[in-house]
């Protein structure tokens, strides 16, 4: 009895159309040989995480060079992602980079065997990636880090079933509290379910940590405050953020960031 073969269910994501077009036509070449199916595409970021989350996708296409966030970047939200109920199996999709790189960046994808695909793409090296597709392992988000060791540009929010990217830059404060992390931007709050130590790890140059559960934006201090403090902290001293109203303590432990930012 023979074993009919699902097709692969492949996602776009290039920021040029005519590079889109282009895969589209170079898939449609290996489907003669291969059971495929394009089930969408993207032209950014955003788009590609929202699309992704809505769209079953064994494997996705991903440009490396594209503006405001990179396709490796953009990786590590994908691995982030919940489970999205549509994905029975295949969770998060198997990562094909595409990429203009030069021969150093290329080594570092082969040492960690990551696929790629050289571009201008050629059909027979399409075929062997999307080939090798089925049994490949998902990029771990380490590895990503490795390939990308910048810190993020924007952290992910997954919310009422969208995809929000909130830009680092614009965050005031990281509070852990309970499972989540609480981002505060000067506009509004956000959940995030994330590490706090990892975070401060990342974003070590950004952030300053004022008490165990809380980091804050160095660029953001506006200056300090004698407060009521917290009980038993005993420090008295509060932060004063820019664009926020809200005056936030120091723990005692943390209190000579007041002499080093005052």
């Amino acid at each position: 009895m023979s074993v009919i073969e699902l097709a692969l269910r492949i996602f776009i994501v290039d920021d040029e159309p005519p590079a889109r077009n282009r895969l589209r036509d170079l898939l449609g070449d290996c489907g003669d040989q291969l059971a495929l199916e394009v089930v969408g595409e993207a032209g950014n970021g955003e788009e590609a995480l929202n699309k992704l989350l809505e769209t079953p996708a064994d494997v996705v296409l991903l440009d490396i060079r594209m503006p405001q966030m990179d396709g490796i970047e953009l990786a590590q939200h994908l691995n982030r992602l919940p489970k999205p109920a549509l994905h029975a199996a295949n969770w998060p999709p198997v990562i094909i980079f595409t990429t203009a790189y030069d021969s150093y960046a290329i080594k570092a994808f082969e040492l960690h065997a990551v696929d790629y695909l050289l571009k201008p793409i050629r059909l027979g090296r399409l075929f062997e990636a999307l080939t090798r597709a089925r049994n490949a392992v998902p990029v771990q988000t380490t590895v990503l880090r490795e390939l990308l060791p910048e810190p993020r540009k924007f952290l992910s929010i997954h919310e009422r079933g969208k995809i929000h990217l909130v830009p680092v830059e614009q965050v005031l404060f990281l509070r852990a509290e309970l499972k989540y992390i609480t981002v505060r931007t000067a506009e509004r709050e956000y959940l995030l379910e994330e590490s706090l130590n990892a975070l401060e790890k990342e974003f070590a140059t950004r952030f300053v940590r004022i008490h165990r559960n809380c980091l804050v934006a160095k660029e953001s201090i506006e200056g300090f405050e004698k407060g009521g403090g917290e009980e038993g902290e005993g420090s008295g001293w509060m932060v004063k953020l820019k664009g926020l109203d809200e005056l936030i303590a120091i723990s005692r432990r943390q209190q000579h960031i007041v002499k080093e930012f005052g």
